[in-house]
């Protein structure tokens, strides 16, 4: 569950609902806690579309630990509308948090303690020149254009002439130390969430898109680790080519790295990378992991991801430096679709766990089915881009109704058993890991689903409500645990 998706007073879940969840993960006897990527969201509120890999979403700072901070008096923190239940509306909560951290931003210099204000100074002394300056200085170029992309800003703003960037860097200087605030708060109340989760017994496992975003600080600030011409252009994108799901494959449209130029470095942006999930997360969750074999390279002129081709990526270069510089990398590979045995050979080169989806388990020959399960996997009933476990009952008469009877027949489900069921089966199952949707330990049908990829509305908006979580679904859950052996230890 995202932290977007907790409950909470203003509009959107945030780290001050965190408590709450850890609590009943506890009763639960859990031990993990998957999330999204929590960087700042870009087009379509997406967590996939980050204008950076490092920065953190200021939408999920919670004004409950500003106000014990002092940041924000009591009386301010009243008067904060509430919108306790429902939906994310991001058209409303946006400019709502917005507000809250404007403010904030504004009075820091005043309200901070100390303390804070010597621990934000070493915040910004840590990650200053790694990535935090590149991003506060490209957040307020950003804010001050008017939201429009990097490459149609002014040319010595777009190609990062010195003197210019210095000019603007004093102009901008109050929104630039906002940017800078907003990230200080941040890394401080997810570094707080996850010291409560390890009190708790619960380790807390983060997602990292393979690509990033082309309007983005992180192509911006290093356009010689992309595949760009001379504007700062893609001269090839992302994607995946037609398969059974699509006659036109995927076009992502996210620049390539330029592969030579990170051996080059000695892939040192990759190392600030991971260095800074793992400052964070405990377990990382690595998106299209197929991509550090080969990806698939489209012609940036190219409508749909059909003309493409295959281009080696250096995996195991990669992992090799990445592997000496932090030791065992904890890392899931995200190696759904169609995975070729160079994919296969990487991830268990360095020991990776992979993942089953045992929604996809009842196809034929399926290689998400139980019988294919092994240990070192993480085996999911289904993930954020999936329908619920109900959901996808309830469609499958109409969608593939070759699976459903197989399914029936494997699990003995009916509508109201299935999402338990599959819960069961995945608890059960041989995986070291097994990860459940809290849409699925709910029971909930379509309404409840998180994204559907290739479509923008309603995505990213579903919010659990406190009572939906209640004592005979901990209760019921608990007991699971305990009788498929995965309970944590006391």
């Amino acid at each position: 569950m995202h932290p977007t998706s907790l409950p909470g007073p203003h509009g959107s879940g945030d780290f001050a609902g965190a408590p709450w969840f850890l609590d009943r993960l506890a009763e639960m006897r859990q031990t993990w806690w998957q999330v999204l990527p929590v960087g700042p969201t870009g087009y379509g509120n997406s967590p996939y579309q980050s204008p950076s890999t490092f920065a953190g979403n200021p939408l999920l700072i919670g004004f409950a630990p500003l106000m014990e901070d002092g940041l924000i008096s009591q009386a301010e923190f009243d008067s904060i509308p509430v919108t306790e239940n429902g939906s994310v509306h991001f058209d409303s909560t946006i400019p709502l948090r917005s507000h809250v951290l404007d403010l904030v931003a504004s009075s820091f210099a005043e309200r901070a303690s100390a303390a804070l204000s010597e621990s934000f100074d070493a915040f910004v002394e840590r990650h200053g020149s790694v990535w935090l300056e590149d991003f506060a200085l490209f957040t307020a170029l950003k804010r001050s254009h008017e939201l429009r992309p990097w490459w149609d800003w002014e040319d010595a703003l777009a190609q990062r002439e010195p003197e210019t960037l210095k000019e603007a860097e004093r102009e901008l200087s109050a929104p630039i130390q906002q940017v800078r605030i907003e990230q200080f708060l941040f890394d401080r109340q997810i570094r707080d969430l996850r010291s409560d989760a390890s009190q708790a017994g619960i380790r807390l496992i983060g997602d990292i898109p393979i690509f990033v975003a082309h309007d983005s600080a992180d192509v911006w600030a290093n356009r010689q680790l992309y595949h760009l011409d001379s504007d700062g252009m893609p001269t090839v994108v992302a994607g995946v080519p037609p398969d059974y799901f699509s006659v036109t494959g995927q076009r992502w449209g996210n620049p390539i790295y330029d592969w030579d130029r990170h051996i080059e470095t000695g892939f040192t942006w990759w190392e600030s990378r991971l260095r800074r999930m793992f400052e964070l997360f405990d377990l990382v969750r690595v998106d299209h992991f197929r991509g550090f074999a080969a990806s698939w390279h489209i012609p940036a002129d190219e409508p749909t991801a059909v003309n493409g081709e295959w281009i080696d990526a250096p995996g195991e270069q990669l992992f090799d430096t990445l592997s000496t510089r932090f030791g065992t990398l904890a890392v899931i590979a995200e190696d759904l679709g169609l995975i070729t045995p160079d994919v296969e050979e990487l991830r268990d080169r360095y020991g990776f766990a992979g993942m089953k989806v045992l929604q996809f388990g009842f196809g034929t020959e399926s290689t998400h089915a139980l019988s294919e399960f092994r240990p070192n996997v993480v085996a999911y009933t289904g993930t954020h881009d999936n329908d619920t476990a109900r959901g996808w009952f309830d469609s499958r008469s109409e969608e593939s109704p070759a699976e459903l009877p197989a399914a029936i027949d494997q699990l003995g489900s009916t509508a109201e058993t299935f999402s338990w069921d599959l819960i069961s089966a995945v608890m059960h199952s041989v995986a070291n890991t097994a990860i459940i949707p809290v849409q699925d330990l709910l029971g909930l049908g379509t309404e409840a689903r998180m994204n559907e990829p290739s479509t923008m509305a309603d995505n990213w908006t579903w919010r659990l409500e406190r009572s939906q979580l209640n004592t005979d679904i901990v209760e019921r859950m608990a007991r699971l645990t305990r009788e498929s052996g995965r309970a944590r230890r006391e």
